[in-house]
């Protein structure tokens, strides 16, 4: 009796379970996710480079193949459209980065300039690239095949300290901006720089509520949590981090803390995890500091004698290799986030082309799909990791476009000019 039950038993468990060919790999789920809702990055560095190498000159820069370099410059980029192509990328955020270090003024027009070169190269491609200004405009652009292409400003000295000079922007096209990048402005404090006004200022405030009143997202990558927590208080609508990881994984100042992503389900926003190696592996930033210190101590003991400090610099790199970032570091990242606030607030933002390069396996754009793997290998399903790739991303911008929707009726903030 025992031996016909447990062989009833048996055949009907092998009845219910897939047969071991029909089981899906993790690259096989990868794939089917990325194919249902491809990558949407929240970062990518192309406009910058078009300026530092190109002198933001078209005529002789192929997008279709950048690995070779050109006669401007020897050595390849992180993305052109075969690879974009290969990643499964389908809805890209441009950015407009210009550097910290201009005056205010000089900012302004280099960051016009970057708009314009970034919609140009999108219409020199009319078949793989659509200007995108809308949440429907990325979702017909994918449905036609194409790449979403939007704007993102990085760094809130391109508006001069002027709402007036915000509105214009967001009337060229840019649908994010970073509030500081690498130092404090006016009116906001950097993660990367000493603290300068805990925070926002008055005049922080209104930029941020005015952001959200036009429908231009609120990008806290670059912030510091005291900057992060004072824009969540303010803001209203969903905020995302264009390019940042976990704090609690990687200790960089450029990563969001705990106390920072506990309140995101509340505001409902997005960590779109990056790619950059330092910000990715815990050993490795330590491996940076331990050199700083170095390069440090020998100047201070070789001064007048930079070449003693270049050997001896060099010396202590080959007995102390940098440790690799993996695609198991970034996916370690995606996880805490998940593990604090859940599926629905995680994207991807690579940060391409604005580094050296990507992690072990993902050094350009062709390796989210071994991303998508090791998280399919983590057990995350497919309907979690097109959250992850698009759809987290699309509701963010539907709920920032609502809250503009919203807010129609409101007139535009106004500070007095100088």
């Amino acid at each position: 009796m025992t031996r016909t039950i447990l062989a009833a038993t048996l055949l009907a468990t092998a009845a219910l379970s897939p047969p071991l060919a029909a089981q899906t790999s993790p690259e096989e789920e990868a794939r089917a996710a990325l194919e249902a809702a491809p990558v949407w990055d929240g970062h990518n560095d192309v406009p910058g480079r078009l300026r530092s190498r190109h002198g933001n000159v078209l005529a002789d820069f192929d997008f279709h193949d950048t690995l070779e370099g050109d006669e401007w410059t020897a050595g390849e980029m992180h993305t052109d459209l075969a690879r974009l192509r290969e990643g499964m990328v389908g809805a890209q955020w441009w950015s407009v980065y210009v550097p910290a270090s201009l005056d205010e003024p000089e900012a302004v027009q280099m960051t016009m300039e970057q708009i314009d070169i970034t919609k140009r190269l999108v219409a020199a491609y009319p078949e793989d690239l659509a200007l995108a200004l809308t949440a429907d405009d990325v979702e017909a652009a994918v449905a036609e095949g194409r790449i979403a292409s939007l704007i993102g400003m990085e760094g809130g000295h391109s508006i001069g300290s002027s709402l007036a000079v915000l509105r214009q922007m967001y009337d060229l096209g840019a649908r994010y901006m970073t509030l500081t990048h690498s130092r404090n402005t006016p009116w906001a404090d950097a993660a990367t720089d000493d603290p300068e006004h805990d925070g926002l200022t008055e005049f922080g405030v209104l930029v941020v509520r005015e952001m959200a009143r036009l429908g231009m997202l609120v990008d806290l990558s670059h912030v510091s949590p005291a900057t992060m927590h004072d824009a969540l208080d303010v803001v209203g609508a969903p905020v995302i981090f264009s390019h940042s990881g976990a704090s609690a994984v990687n200790g960089h100042a450029r990563n969001v803390p705990n106390d920072v992503l506990a309140r995101l389900p509340e505001n409902g926003g997005i960590v779109m995890a990056v790619g950059l190696p330092g910000y990715l592996s815990e050993a490795q930033r330590a491996w940076y500091a331990a050199r700083q210190a170095e390069q440090a101590r020998l100047e201070a003991w070789w001064q007048g004698r930079p070449d003693l400090v270049e050997a001896g610099l060099a010396e202590w790199d080959e007995t102390n290799p940098m440790p690799e970032a993996t695609i198991a570091d970034y996916a370690d990242h995606i996880d805490h986030i998940r593990d604090v606030v859940g599926i629905d607030h995680i994207g991807i933002g690579g940060d391409y082309d604005g580094m050296p390069n990507g992690p072990v396996g993902m050094e350009d754009v062709t390796g989210y799909p071994a991303l998508f793997t090791e998280l399919a290998r983590r057990g995350y399903s497919q309907a979690e990791l097109e959250k992850i790739s698009y759809r987290n991303m699309l509701r963010v911008m539907r709920g920032a476009e609502a809250y503009a929707a919203g807010q129609a009726g409101a007139p535009p903030l106004e500070t007095p000019t100088g």
